[in-house]
């Protein structure tokens, strides 16, 4: 069993970038910006922001952090969007989830120009991946992507069953997965809380990608021998032994899965790691106008 190792392999990728943005100074231009809008003091979203900030100065990229109270009116904060699209100077956007429940998440997507949409949500960019033309991918699946490369995963005539729906991860993933291209070519299976007899989906499977969201869905009898697991999940499950109270449990049980895999990633240090490779290699795309095309 190879462990897919998201630290190794983001480490090696983001100094790849931070290597292009000190060209890109050195010639002259600015270093990418990248904008995040944050409604609200949601914990777990206060993490997750401030971990892109750090990252944005570890690699050289200039970067702005808009606040937003809970009671900021969808309008208010469809301008504050649109401010965003109109400044030059700012490459990159993302607006982080949860919102508030009056605020349509979809329509603060639409409002992002796909030109600075690094998360890849717009249906623009969503269109575009579809058909095989240059967009930003959504940095989930791109950074997973980038690990299969990475390792030298073989994904050409596999079978690869995507465990989840979600426009963020598993519909992009099974698009991505059967495109020809490398990784790609696969034959995909899109199973999800609905499917009837999933193992018999799974145990079919050369590669599986869950992204389901419930810890420690997927079982070893689940899972034949050799199979390639990309675990997706991150879970915070009650613990009382660890000091925090609570352990971080992917969709995988790992133990016992890492068993009969052939490459596994853990959770933490795989699949997260490798999204804030994703959103950062969009966002120097985004600065070099290298991806988007009107």
């Amino acid at each position: 069993m190879i462990l897919l190792d998201g630290k190794k392999t983001s480490a090696k990728l983001l100094e790849e970038i931070k290597t292009s943005v000190n060209e890109m100074v050195a010639n002259g231009q600015r270093a990418p910006h990248l904008a995040a809008i944050l409604v609200g003091t949601d914990g777990a979203s206060e993490t997750y922001v401030a971990s892109k900030v750090k990252h944005c100065q570890e690699l050289g990229f200039s970067s702005s952090l808009f606040r937003y109270g809970p009671e900021i009116t969808e309008a208010e904060l469809l301008a504050a969007v649109e401010a965003v699209n109109n400044n030059p100077e700012i490459d990159g956007l993302i607006v982080q989830s949860p919102l508030p429940k009056h605020i349509s998440f979809d329509k603060v997507v639409e409002a992002i120009h796909p030109s600075k949409d690094v998360d890849g949500f717009h249906p623009v960019n969503v269109g575009k991946m579809s058909k095989g033309l240059p967009a930003f991918i959504s940095a989930t699946p791109l950074g997973i992507l980038r690990m299969l490369e990475q390792y030298g995963v073989e994904t050409s005539g596999k079978h690869c069953v995507v465990i989840g729906r979600s426009q963020i991860v598993g519909l992009p993933m099974s698009i991505l997965m059967q495109r020809n291209a490398y990784p790609g070519n696969c034959t995909v299976t899109l199973c999800h809380s609905r499917t009837q007899d999933l193992a018999s989906y799974t145990l079919q499977a050369d590669i599986i990608i869950a992204a389901i969201g419930i810890p420690q869905f997927l079982k070893a009898d689940m899972v034949k021998p050799g199979a390639v697991i990309i675990d997706v999940g991150i879970t915070r499950v009650p613990d009382a032994s660890k000091k925090s109270g609570f352990s971080i449990k992917g969709d995988v049980d790992f133990e016992a899965v890492s068993e009969k895999a052939s490459f596994i990633t853990p959770v933490p240090g795989g699949v997260g790691l490798m999204t804030i490779c994703g959103l950062l290699e969009n966002t120097l795309h985004a600065a070099k106008g290298t991806y988007y095309q009107k």
